[in-house]
């Protein structure tokens, strides 16, 4: 009978470890840091073969044995899960079935139309791009986030947000629409107020700055024009913004096509986005500016420049100027400028054609 004991004991101590071996000892290789997977269905074996894939599981067979003695393979969860080497199948199998999802690092670049903004999504995400671009025209949504059409894809700030993998279209844009409501602190507003704009306007115009200025610094120089502009701040009194990207917005969003070269006839093209033929702000913003093109608004430069142009050289620079008889300087040297680099870009492809030509042509040896 004593020996019965003995021996059930034993075996209770041989289950009771392998047990705790089973579930607590670590099952993940050896590696520094985190490793994330994404779990897109409920299906355990899609779970466990995605864990394989990311590297994440020693030994599969223990994994699986694990999560069926339990039950927990009916339990997955789906979503973007990261785990430290050493973790074990209780927590691996613990975060995954009480949905202890992971956020993943989201980047919103400047300068991103609606368009561009559901490609970075479903890249980023998985995001449905359609659902994206619908989102960001419904009237609904827009005022449930306290704005309407025109401004909600401005409000979307190139910043780099936390959002979760399994969060659909109108979940991920509300996450990134928080980031806009925290920037605008009580000292933005006062400045926005200073200068006679609501934080939309603000926003408005440091969309047109963002896709003026290559060079950061620029930025307050080139908000400073628009506002001397837009605000009569010079003797000039107010002016028409005059803004070349408010007419490559409006051509771009009417036969969507590229951005290009603009040419005369275009300033004369009727949208109410193009500032050379309305007063004032267009509608909304062009796209969506960096938070330091809004501060650049907001901390504009103080000057009389009302006018400038880019630089020759091609490296984005720009020429201010505080006449118009300046600008018209500056403006005919950039243009001969770019009329000689047009004739040097044509010369050398017709120089590479006619080389090709004589290396084509019959008894030439090579």
């Amino acid at each position: 009978m004593k020996k019965l004991l003995l021996v059930a004991l034993l075996v209770a101590v041989v289950v009771a470890a392998t047990g705790l071996w089973l579930a607590f000892w670590p099952n993940t290789p050896a590696y520094e840091g985190e490793r994330g997977v994404r779990l897109p269905t409920r299906s355990f074996d899609a779970a466990a073969d995605s864990l394989e894939a990311a590297g994440l599981l020693a030994s599969r067979g223990s994994f699986e044995l694990f999560a069926t003695l339990t039950g927990w393979d009916q339990q997955v969860k789906p979503g973007h899960y990261r785990f430290e080497s050493g973790a074990s199948n209780w927590a691996l199998m613990d975060k995954i079935r009480k949905g202890l999802r992971d956020p993943i690092t989201l980047t919103i670049p400047p300068g991103t139309r609606p368009g561009r903004m559901a490609r970075v999504l479903r890249n980023q995400l998985g995001t449905d791009s359609t659902a994206v671009v619908e989102a960001l025209r419904d009237t609904a949504f827009a005022e449930s986030l306290g704005t309407d059409v025109a401004h909600l894809h401005g409000r979307l700030l190139a910043e780099t947000f936390e959002v979760y993998w399994t969060d659909d279209a109108r979940e991920a844009l509300r996450r990134i629409h928080n980031r806009y409501e925290r920037f605008w602190t009580e000292e933005r507003e006062a400045k926005a107020r200073a200068l006679g704009l609501s934080p939309d306007e603000v926003l408005t115009l440091a969309s047109i700055v963002e896709w003026e200025a290559r060079h950061p610094e620029e930025r307050p120089r080139i908000a400073g024009v628009y506002l001397n502009r837009l605000l009569g701040r010079t003797a000039a009194g107010r002016m028409r913004l005059q803004a070349d990207p408010t007419v490559q917005y409006a051509l771009m969003e009417t036969d969507g096509g590229p951005m290009r070269r603009l040419l005369r006839v275009d300033y004369r093209f009727p949208h109410p986005y193009n500032t050379y033929l309305i007063d004032g702000l267009p509608p909304g913003p062009i796209t969506n500016p960096s938070e330091s093109s809004v501060d650049a608004v907001l901390d504009n430069e103080a000057h009389d420049y009302l006018f400038f142009v880019a630089e020759p050289g091609g490296d984005g620079r720009h020429r201010f100027s505080r006449t118009a008889t300046e600008h018209s300087q500056a403006a005919d040297e950039w243009s001969r400028w770019l009329s000689e680099q047009v004739r040097l870009r044509r010369a050398r492809e017709r120089a590479e054609r006619d080389s090709l030509a004589r290396l084509q042509a019959p008894g030439t040896t090579r």
